[in-house]
């Protein structure tokens, strides 16, 4: 599930993409996920992980306390501006402070690191040494990590890990990534995962699973709803305190990858964007997620030399979904039209104060992220404004005009309404540069702004005409395409839809989906999507708006190694799996 708090992106932790946000209030999407790696089902097959040692050795035994460091020398803080916390470090639970918060990332840990802003980045082995699907992807096998302490001591072990996953097929509320889990076995060092259905396009969400203890978890009446107030993770740091007003974590002492250069992390929770922004600009928080309007005078300016950040864009955009059931969007001639006169380059600089790209390729697929999944036939076609040309489509298909006013062939000027809750800043400006556009084109709109939970139910149910909505993303376009027009997810109106919430409907689209998903070649895969740009360009089904990045706000005052565009080696927010990776490569600026 994909939400946006109080402008401040949210990540599920149990999801591959950590998600960001802007605008008020709190945006909840009906899926999330990641595609598949683009390698051709093994990994590197090296063992290496944090550091510059490959695969260190553990220390001796140790109990939870006494793994942390005894004298931390070196601070790092960490912020957000997504209100007062509860004191709950279920990694499984969406809500909690281990979730919303971040600090969970550095205590469990995944199979392996994926780099979800380089997606064809090969992964980084982590809890895996190793990895190989079968041909048809409906199996994979895992060489887990040996030498790997739990934070109390114990030996991690793949019983550990096949117990994890077994876990998630027992209980669907602990299965947020939605994979089709068949059996689980485990053979020495390995653990073999078979599922129902071929997983290629979900390769990364198969390697995200983070590992919990097995000793730890199976005593646990309802893993869905315990506190876990003294997390055991395999991860860099252990929690030494908690409170509402900061939660600490030092680093262990016996950590399988090596002694972290960052002695204590101290996660700081802010009532609001103001308040955190605030801190950000201090130097009361070092790394930090957010949405801030102009960054680059309230943040950037006030120390240029050390306030960095970098705002990635995977394969995710925003979308205009348009309800192909009904008028005037059951018409592509309308489709075609109002695509052609949205100005990205305004959505982009206006209305998310440049921080979202703009949308440039004519196929939807961000830049540069996507460059390498654009079909031939695209190649280097860019998007842009073009107000004749979309007259033009429109009077071709019959529509004729009366003075500056569209008619439509039932006589009557064409007009729809658009729809996103109040206090989405973003997206409702969004919206009116939409409106000031097709009014170009003679279109007359308006915008309704409901609740959340009203607008989030007329959606899935189909019960309206134009809304601004986020897309899943993943490995390859696989997943943005999908969720925005794929036909498995469709739905008559009135019942509730996933994804694919204009309920477009294209027979060859479909199958092309289909064939992507399972198939075994690069070939195959390649001339699918092909037949999915070609839906995307020629019939319009949704309309892309900007590019959904990642958001990292940090301070190299006093640690250096960020992720950077320099250095885009992970994704560089503070709240997704990459955070231990990330922590492994921080030292000290001085």
């Amino acid at each position: 599930m994909r939400n946006r708090i109080a402008t401040v992106a949210a990540v599920t932790f149990a999801a591959t993409l950590a998600l960001s946000g802007c605008g008020s209030g709190s945006k909840s999407g009906a899926s999330s996920g990641a595609s598949s790696s683009p390698s051709a089902g093994t990994s590197s097959g090296a063992s290496s992980g944090p550091g510059s040692s490959a695969g260190a050795k553990a220390s001796s035994s140790s109990s939870s306390s006494s793994s942390a460091a005894a004298a931390p020398t070196g601070l790092l803080t960490v912020g957000r501006g997504n209100g007062t916390q509860t004191n709950n470090s279920n990694p499984f639970v969406s809500t909690s402070s281990t979730q919303q918060l971040g600090y969970g990332f550095v205590v469990y840990e995944p199979l392996a690191q994926v780099n979800i802003v380089r997606p064809t980045q090969a992964p980084v082995p982590w809890l895996a040494t190793a990895w190989k699907w079968n041909a048809n992807y409906t199996q994979v096998e895992f060489t887990i990590r040996k030498n790997v302490k739990w934070s109390d001591g114990q030996t991690l072990t793949p019983e550990d890990v096949a117990y994890s996953i077994q876990l998630r097929k027992d209980k669907t509320a602990l299965n947020s990534e939605a994979l089709p889990y068949k059996s689980v076995t485990t053979t020495g060092s390995t653990v073999t995962v078979a599922f129902t259905s071929p997983q290629f396009v979900n390769q990364f969400k198969v390697l995200n699973l983070f590992i919990v203890p097995k000793h730890i978890w199976s005593k646990i009446a309802d893993p869905t709803t315990d506190l876990n107030q003294h997390p055991v993770g395999t991860g860099p740091y252990s929690l030494t305190s908690w409170s509402a007003q900061a939660v600490t974590l030092d680093a262990r002492s016996d950590y399988w990858g090596g002694q972290p250069k960052v002695k204590t992390m101290r996660f700081l929770p802010y009532n609001d964007n103001n308040s955190f922004t605030t801190a950000l600009t201090t130097g009361q928080v070092q790394w930090g997620q957010g949405f801030i309007p102009n960054i680059d005078k309230i943040y950037a300016s006030k120390d240029p030399a050390h306030n960095k950040y970098w705002f990635p864009g995977g394969l995710g955009i925003d979308q205009l979904s348009l309800n192909t059931q009904t008028a005037p969007f059951n018409d592509v001639a309308v489709r075609k039209a109002v695509n052609m006169v949205v100005d990205r380059a305004q959505i982009s600089k206006v209305a998310e104060s440049g921080i979202f790209p703009e949308l440039t390729s004519i196929t939807g697929l961000p830049t540069p992220a996507g460059e390498p999944f654009v079909a031939p036939q695209y190649a280097g076609k860019k998007l842009a404004v073009d107000v004749a040309g979309a007259k033009k489509v429109l009077t071709d298909a019959g529509y004729t005009y009366s003075g500056d006013k569209l008619m439509g062939k039932n006589g009557q000027q064409v007009s729809f309404e658009m729809t996103d809750p109040a206090g989405w800043s973003d997206y409702l400006t969004q919206l009116q540069l939409v409106a000031s556009a097709v009014k170009q084109i003679g279109i007359s709109t308006t915008v309704a702004t409901p609740s959340v939970d009203a607008w989030t139910t007329n959606i899935q149910n189909g019960k309206y005409q134009a809304a601004l909505h986020w897309t899943d993303s993943g490995a390859t376009p696989y997943n943005m395409y999908s969720t925005m027009f794929d036909g498995v997810y469709k739905k008559p109106l009135g019942k509730k839809a996933d994804w694919n919430f204009g309920r477009f409907d294209n027979a060859a689209a479909t199958k092309a989906f289909a064939a992507y998903q399972n198939a075994s070649d690069d070939a195959t895969r390649k001339a699918a999507l092909s037949t999915i740009q070609d839906t995307w360009v020629k019939e319009v089904p949704v309309i892309g708006m900007d590019i959904r990045p990642e958001l990292g706000i940090y301070s190299t005052k006093s640690w250096l190694g960020w992720p950077s565009e320099a250095e885009p080696y992970a994704d560089p927010a503070p709240t997704g799996f990459n955070m231990s990776e990330i922590m492994m490569k921080l030292h000290a600026a001085s």
